[in-house]
């Protein structure tokens, strides 16, 4: 049973999380030939004054 976890920062909505776990599964199927109902994708949202870049957070940057 492959398991992908992704970290994403917070802010997207529930459609684009729905399509990154349905790209995500297709991917690891076609890679790997694993069966689809087999899959797990688990993504957490991380907050952006949680996530530094370049020694600022995410959000003091902008993103």
């Amino acid at each position: 049973m492959p398991i992908a976890h992704l970290y994403i920062l917070e802010g997207r909505d529930d459609e684009e999380k729905e399509k990154l776990i349905a790209e995500v599964t297709e991917a690891i199927h076609r890679t790997l030939d694993a069966p689809v109902d087999s899959v797990r994708v688990i993504i957490t949202e991380t907050p952006t004054a949680h996530f530094g870049i370049g020694g600022q957070s995410a959000k003091k940057r902008g993103r």
